[in-house]
């Protein structure tokens, strides 16, 4: 995580902070406090503090990752070389705002799904910025979510390109059972029928890809007519958000995953109020 943390830092870098370099003296010390400027749930504060360590300077984190933070509130408090503490200002707080505005999304979503249901969980997607794979899963977690797949090794998932490519779900399925006796096999579904071809073919997880809640809870009832049901874990996708979110965890499904969660992140505000020593 340090290595990736520090190419952050210098893929926004560049060759030098030169504005630093020319105003700040070399010697000059810094204290500064990272401070919330909305309410949420904060994340990215153990990250903040590797990244801090690593350029030498001290972090000291005054709330806990996954807790709800009002606006004004102090998060962490940083000493240290003032130079370097102004070169990793802007890598510093987008890590925080963006894992923070993923972790609150995903609380108040959970929160809202729970209420409907409370053995429902709301899961990330593989939807996420590039080479930020392993902070916006994390933050999905400290948010109280948990991930879908990691990686694409994580699980066997057959979806639309798959099932056109194989022929058909049984067919992908079978080919996927003969393949590995290890990993999961889910498949994505639209319909009733699809549901049951794909647990005849020995699916372990269905998907339940853009359909209505209402089609969902039918096709739930037709898998429970059939004892299906209790051998399958159930997942809805496609089209879940604040407005709905309540009906989709009524349904009868186990998961609700969003590719939302990351895909389209509303980053916390927070900010870095710097001063000297001398200021104290």
């Amino acid at each position: 995580m340090k290595e990736k943390l520090l190419a952050f830092l210098k893929e926004d870098v560049g060759q030098a902070d030169i504005t630093s370099q020319l105003v700040i003296r070399q010697d000059e010390l810094a204290q500064a406090d990272v401070v919330a400027k909305e309410s949420g749930v904060v994340a990215g504060l153990e990250e903040a503090q590797i990244l801090l360590e690593a350029m030498g300077l001290t972090g000291k984190r005054l709330v806990a990752d996954g807790a709800a933070i009002k606006s004004g509130a102090t998060l962490m408090h940083i000493e240290g070389n003032a130079r370097d503490l102004l070169t990793l200002e802007r890598t510093l707080l987008n890590i925080i705002s963006r894992m923070s505005g993923i972790a609150t999304k995903t609380r108040i979503l959970q929160d809202a799904a729970s209420d409907a249901n409370p053995s429902v969980k709301v899961v990330s997607t593989r939807k996420v910025s590039p080479g930020c794979l392993y902070f916006d899963k994390r933050a999905v977690m400290i948010g109280g979510g948990d991930s879908h797949r990691l990686h694409l090794d994580d699980l066997i998932l057959i979806k639309d390109n798959h099932k056109a490519l194989a022929g058909s779900i049984g067919e992908a399925v079978r080919r996927a059972k003969a393949g590995s006796f290890t990993k999961k096999i889910e498949v994505e579904v639209t319909s009733a029928d699809e549901a049951i071809e794909a647990t005849e073919a020995g699916a372990d997880i269905l998907m339940f890809d853009n359909m209505s809640p209402s089609l969902i809870k039918a096709a739930v009832q037709v898998l429970e007519r059939r004892g299906m049901r209790k051998r399958l874990v159930l997942e809805a996708s496609g089209g879940i958000d604040e407005t709905n979110i309540s009906e989709f965890a009524r349904s009868g499904v186990d998961i609700l995953s969003l590719g939302s969660l990351t895909h389209s992140v509303k980053a916390l505000n927070v900010s870095l109020e710097v001063r000297s020593p001398s200021q104290q």
